[in-house]
Order: structure tokens, then C-alpha cells, then sequence
């Protein structure tokens, strides 16, 4: 099971480095057209470069960053990544440890879970309102639905995840959520 969940971690890796290039190279084309726009003869010599047709940038990048974000956090991020407040949870026995991970485990699990229900009827409501400029890049299917639907898929991942560190609790003890890092050895 952990081979499979590291496969997956690199697979989404993968996807968040393409993702991120191609925002790069989406703001790098933006910067050259911004500056380029002041010189009129550009335009008119190359029409690919003309200004007018560069609008979607802007908002193609903040497309991406939200899916980078989001992916990011569901797939990529694991909870050593996290900055922590710990000193009260090492203060304390491990028995009650314990039942810090498991309370707090299970109130961001049904704190997520039930935030999809609202969060869906939202998006009901996004599915007629179009984008403002990535028509042109993508054609008119695309609503401003498709592009935060990654936050369902984030709520039910990050769900998931502290459902199954919670049963990892319960089934192994605190032992079982210090997991060694990369490149140490168990």
C-alpha cells in the first residue's frame, strides 16, 4: 500500500511540474508581450505578437495556480511538511497524544466532509458563469465550475488522508504516524 500511495506522489509530482512550467512559460510569453505591446511596429510586423489576443495570461495563471495549490496540498504535501505548533502535543503523554491526533484527526475529517455539501451547491451556481478571457484560449465549454472543481477533489483527498491517519491510530499507535523520512532509514 505505501508503494502504491509513493507512486501516486511522484505521478502528481510529475503533473505539478508540468503544471508549474507551463505557468512559467505563461507568464514569461505575458512579460514579453506586455513590454513588447509599447513598440507598435512588432504588432504590425508579426500579427501572432499583436497585444489584444494575450489577454487570457492573466488569468490562465491563476487558473493554474489554484489547481497547483490544490493538487499540491491533496497529493504532494505530507503532514512533516507542515509547520507545527507541537509543544503542548510533546508536553504531554503519549496516551494523550493519542487522543489529540484522533480528535483532531476526526474534526478536520468531518469538517471537510461536510463542507463539500455547501461547496457543491456553489459550484451548481458557477456552472453559468463563464470566464472572463480563457474562452478565447479554450473555446466556450470552459466555466469558472471546471476550474475550482479541484477543490472537491481536495476536500475529499485531505478527508481521506486523516480518516486513514486516524485508523492507522487506532490499528498501530502513535508509532505509526512517525513515519521516517525520505532517505532515512526505518
Amino acid at each position: 500500500m505505501r508503494s502504491l500511495f509513493k507512486r501516486l506522489r511522484w505521478v502528481f509530482e510529475a503533473i505539478l511540474g508540468a503544471l508549474m512550467f507551463t505557468m512559467f512559460a505563461t507568464f514569461i510569453l505575458q512579460v514579453a508581450i506586455r513590454y513588447s505591446a509599447r513598440l507598435q511596429w512588432i504588432a504590425e510586423a508579426i500579427p501572432l505578437l499583436d497585444p489584444s489576443k494575450f489577454g487570457w495570461t492573466l488569468e490562465f495563471c491563476l487558473a493554474i495556480w489554484v489547481w497547483l495549490i490544490f493538487l499540491g496540498n491533496a497529493f504532494v504535501v505530507r503532514d512533516q511538511d507542515h509547520v507545527t505548533f507541537d509543544i503542548l502535543y510533546f508536553a504531554v503523554r503519549p496516551r494523550v497524544r493519542r487522543w489529540f491526533v484522533i480528535v483532531s484527526g476526526l474534526a478536520i475529517c468531518i469538517a471537510l466532509i461536510m463542507s463539500i455539501a455547501p461547496t457543491w451547491d456553489r459550484f451548481y451556481i458557477l456552472r453559468l458563469k463563464k470566464t472572463a478571457t480563457l474562452s478565447e484560449l479554450f473555446g466556450n465549454w470552459i466555466r469558472m465550475r471546471e476550474i475550482y472543481m479541484v477543490y472537491i477533489l481536495f476536500l475529499v483527498v485531505v478527508s481521506a488522508r486523516y480518516a486513514w491517519r486516524v485508523w492507522l491510530l487506532f490499528r498501530h499507535g502513535t508509532e505509526a504516524l512517525t513515519q521516517p523520512s525520505e532517505g532515512q532509514k526505518p
